[in-house]
């Protein structure tokens, strides 16, 4: 069962409208890392997982996503209500496709859901969502800085600091799991060669060594000969 509050999780206030400004902002509502696209990755992996603090998690997180959607959505449109007469207006996409948010990221493509990264694992699922939640934030980290307004920045600073409150979420399930740090999972063993490291890339100088190449996890192999077996 869903309901909704007709007030958003955290105020959305605007101090000018900037059409210009809405567009970029479609990038978190129709684009790879917005929010939609978090909220269904997060959702769907949540029918995946037996564990069930790990399902509780994934759809809590999932519905503040959901949140988080409306909150940009209201925000393009109070950058797009009332300027369509505007030069500024007539530059953007909203033009055609008129005020408010639309399925499209800041270019113009419309959402899909090749977007998602699940895949019925629970490791494999938790660290994908790591990596959305990284350019979720970069994102908004981008936008601040061409933010136009304090009111704007204001909203985007909240979302921009629950993409980090999600990834240290994520990590502790991760780490609940005993696979915060441990690349293994599944049950396929790995081969003899899942400590090498292969030195493939060089300048005939000193290559970079550090403990991504180092013992004791990894035997460093300088100059790699190819397997003849």
């Amino acid at each position: 069962m869903f309901f909704h509050k007709k007030e958003p999780i955290h105020v959305v206030n605007i101090d000018e409208a900037n059409p210009r400004f809405a567009q970029l902002l479609l990038e978190q509502f129709g684009g790879a890392t917005g929010e939609l696209s978090a909220a269904l990755q997060y959702w769907v992996q949540s029918f995946h997982v037996e564990n069930p603090g790990i399902k509780d998690m994934l759809q809590d997180i999932a519905i503040e996503e959901f949140g988080h959607l409306e909150m940009v959505g209201k925000l393009i449109e109070a950058h797009t209500k009332n300027v369509d007469q505007t030069e500024a207006y007539k530059s953007t996409l909203f033009a055609v496709r008129g005020m408010g948010p639309h399925f499209l990221d800041s270019q113009g493509n419309a959402w899909t859901a090749s977007y998602l990264n699940e895949g019925g694992n629970v490791v494999r699922d938790l660290r994908a969502n790591i990596a959305a939640e990284a350019g979720a934030r970069q994102t908004y980290e981008d936008l601040i800085k061409l933010a136009p307004d304090e009111g704007t920045k204001k909203t985007l600073v909240h979302l921009l600091t629950r993409e980090i409150s999600h990834t240290q979420m994520f990590m502790k399930a991760l780490e609940s799991l005993g696979k915060l740090t441990d690349p293994f999972f599944g049950a396929i063993q790995p081969d003899e060669t899942v400590d090498i490291y292969y030195n493939l890339s060089t300048n005939g100088k000193q290559d970079e060594r550090g403990p991504w190449n180092s013992e004791p996890t990894f035997r460093y192999i300088a100059d790699p000969v190819a397997d003849k077996q």
